[in-house]
């Protein structure tokens, strides 16, 4: 394998970290591009840049006329950070890809499985919307000038750090307390779980493919559990085996919790299957190592020997009641 110049324009969150240490581990030249005060630490052999991406004079001034054969791009949202990311780059990379998000598909899906032509449509997530007006200025710097894009969308994408459920480690506390558990729906629809090593492999896969310039890709594994089984695998882990699992519609968590109804009825309250083959026929080694009854058991070690994370939220706590008695008639 060619060894690339590669920058990462944040490079410690759950997806980037893995592909960092990826990208390293194959024998890519590393660069990370943060303010210095990243949740987690680089691995030996990644150099450091400190600056701000949100600030253009200040990226300017930490690569002055650096050139990488890859810029990936982990911190932008908004159409306006692409267009600050379109100034500092165009000319000075090879290949810039922009993490996007698999929220962006059509929203419910009409059909399954979702494919990279599944139209885009969110109605109900404006980070979902914000991600496919960045997309669209993206393609359109594309068509127009060039501009060598690649577009990746993950889906629900998660490390030893990120909890899939409701909530947290509270729903852990209720669990061992014997206290039910608030399941949005009826607990069986379909989600795709993807750890991040594993997305790191599809990722680094197509690090400098002339292939997927132009292209967009969503990197999704091919394990879709039920909401029922995650949380069971997550009761299976923390020791307790009959949680008290209860179901309440998106809709009412939503209605009784505004703060959750974007992310419930604009992602997770919906069966999400995906077809992987356009990316695994540029990376053909990309696939699910990691299922999440593996993952719950890593998720619940991290969290055990890591007391300062084992926070009750009483706002959910008490919404869990809430919700609880709702369902139950009490």
């Amino acid at each position: 394998m060619t060894s690339l110049r590669i920058l990462f324009i944040g490079g410690t969150g759950v997806i980037s970290t893995a592909c960092v240490a990826r990208a390293l581990a194959v024998g890519h030249d590393v660069t990370v591009l943060n303010r210095g005060s990243g949740r987690r630490a680089l691995p030996e052999g990644v150099r450091e840049v400190v600056g701000d991406i949100r600030s253009p004079e200040s990226v300017r001034a930490a690569l002055r006329d650096e050139y990488f054969d890859v810029v990936a791009e982990f911190l932008a949202f908004t159409p306006g950070h692409i267009q600050t990311d379109i100034g500092l780059f165009e000319g000075r990379c090879g290949q810039y890809i922009f993490i996007s998000s698999a929220s962006a598909y059509q929203t419910p899906p009409a059909r399954l499985p979702v494919t990279e032509s599944t139209p885009l449509r969110n109605p109900f997530w404006q980070y979902s919307r914000d991600k496919i007006a960045c997309e669209d200025l993206l393609v359109g710097a594309y068509r127009e000038r060039g501009f060598p894009t690649t577009i990746i969308r993950p889906s629900h994408t998660y490390d030893h750090t990120l909890w899939p459920n409701l909530g947290g480690w509270t729903d852990i506390a209720r669990m061992r307390a014997g206290k039910p558990v608030i399941v949005h729906g009826d607990g069986t629809s379909l989600w795709t779980l993807t750890h991040s090593d594993d997305f790191a492999v599809a990722f680094t896969g197509l690090l400098g493919n002339p292939v997927a310039i132009g292209e967009a890709f969503h990197i999704t594994g091919t394990h879709a559990p039920t909401w029922n089984q995650i949380y069971g695998w997550l009761a299976d882990a923390a020791g307790v085996t009959s949680p008290e699992l209860v179901h309440v519609a998106s809709e009412t968590i939503a209605r009784m919790s505004p703060d959750l109804g974007p992310g419930l009825l604009g992602d997770k309250a919906h069966s999400m299957v995906f077809d992987n083959g356009k990316v695994r026929a540029l990376v053909p080694e990309f696939r699910t190592t990691i299922t999440f009854d593996e993952g719950a058991r890593r998720i619940l070690a991290h969290y055990e020997a890591t007391p300062d994370g084992q926070q009750v939220d009483d706002q959910f706590d008490a919404l869990s009641d809430r919700l609880a008695a709702f369902a139950l008639g009490a």
